[in-house]
């Protein structure tokens, strides 16, 4: 038997498989959560003339060498308004936040600074050149691009992007993900559970990873342990970008599944990797259809999907497709030695005042209790042959509480 593949190059194969999707135009309200495809640049500069930044009186700052000094109001500059003559010597006009400056203007002093009379005010603080004034272009110019291709739109960018005056923007289309769980012993929750039946959790754990990590699930119904079904739905699947099966068969790990992707002309690139959990993990191509096998054990398949799942969504919607990365922290118990397998141990992590994490592993590490994965908040992750390690050491960890698509 072949040695098993590491979870590095079975990562390195999965996201090998994948390019960026085609982009598509959309409107800049619905943008949010989407990976911009065109760097778009902005139509106007903001903001497009000198502005005041408060409420008070426009003036040439050597009109008023010292304070107490008095000029004259000849006129007001409002949000959305203007005063369109230029200051003479000994003027001021009133302004407001947001009021462009008027010619020869070079100073604000803010309202509780001065006194007025009629037409008369009285400066009470000298000004200072420049203060309380927005300088045209101080946020973008007309051209800029801030918005990088391969981001990530946040609710801010949005926020920027509709500023510069763009109602479209450029983002990649989202990846359709087509999820097929597969076995006799499964029902849906809500469903009556057999004696020999179980919940099936894991096809509604995938089809929410998938949307948190800007993709579109397809959740197909259950099929049962039936070779021609399973053909038809794996025909029907694999016409998205990606289909995700879970599990295959009771009398074995994808038996059915891997059966019915060799019958329609599937090449099995690889179907088992030293990890644990997810030993069982499995990846095929024919032209440009790919499907990715996880194992139908719910906690192995929420692992899986974080290291291989994640990574080809992000290479279709034009980014890199990393590993999830890890951070050290301190054991806060004995470990004993790792066998061949990587292992991802579900583990609770604490932060110090001083910002440094402390990693405890859960006594109990059964790949389908979700009950200890949803009490954890990272992954202790060891190497094959890792050495027994001691309470104190340094080890590497996944945080779970800084990933995306609320993991």
């Amino acid at each position: 038997m072949s040695p098993l593949l590491s979870v590095r190059d079975a990562h390195a194969r999965v996201i090998a498989a994948f390019e960026a999707l085609p982009a598509e135009t959309i409107s800049v309200a619905d943008a949010a959560g989407r990976v911009l495809a065109v760097a778009p640049a902005a139509r106007l500069t903001q903001p497009p003339s000198d502005l005041s930044a408060m409420d008070g009186y426009a003036m040439r700052a050597a009109d008023v060498p010292a304070a107490p000094t008095t000029l004259k109001l000849v006129g007001q500059a409002p949000a959305g308004g203007s005063y369109d003559h230029a200051l003479k010597p000994g003027e001021t006009v009133r302004i407001f936040t947001g009021g462009p400056l008027p010619t020869g203007a070079d100073a604000i002093v803010i309202q509780e600074d001065t006194k007025a009379e009629g037409d008369r005010i009285t400066i009470l603080e000298a000004p200072r050149p420049g203060r309380h004034i927005r300088k045209a272009g101080l946020d973008f110019a007309a051209g800029d691009q801030p918005l990088a291709v391969g981001r990530t739109l946040t609710t801010r960018d949005v926020a920027l992007a509709a500023a510069m005056n763009l109602p479209w923007l450029s983002v990649r289309r989202k990846p359709r993900v087509a999820i097929l769980s597969t076995g006799d012993e499964l029902v849906l929750p809500g469903e009556p559970v057999g004696r020999n039946q179980i919940v099936s959790s894991s096809g509604i754990a995938v089809a929410a990873l998938v949307r948190g990590w800007g993709g579109e699930p397809i959740l197909f119904d259950i099929a049962r342990d039936d070779a021609g079904l399973i053909e038809s739905c794996i025909a029907a699947g694999a016409q998205h970008d990606l289909l995700i099966t879970l599990g295959g068969a009771s009398v074995g790990d994808h038996d059915l599944v891997q059966d019915a992707l060799k019958a329609q002309g599937f090449a099995m690139d690889f179907w088992r990797i030293a990890m644990r959990p997810g030993k069982p993990l499995m990846f095929a191509a024919k032209d440009r259809a790919r499907v990715l096998g996880l194992p139908g054990n719910p906690v192995s398949t929420m692992v899986c999907a974080l290291l291989f799942l994640k990574p080809a969504i992000d290479r279709m919607l034009g980014q890199p497709g990393d590993l999830v990365g890890t951070v050290p922290a301190r054991l806060a118990v004995d470990v004993k030695m790792n066998d061949t397998r990587e292992d991802y141990v579900r583990s609770a992590l604490s932060r110090a005042a001083d910002g440094t994490l402390t990693v405890t592993p859960h006594p109990v590490q059964d790949s389908s209790m979700l009950s200890v994965l949803a009490e954890s908040s990272a992954f202790l992750v060891r190497p094959a042959h890792d050495p027994a390690r001691k309470a104190g050491e340094i080890v590497q960890v996944v945080d779970l509480a800084g990933l995306p698509g609320g993991y």
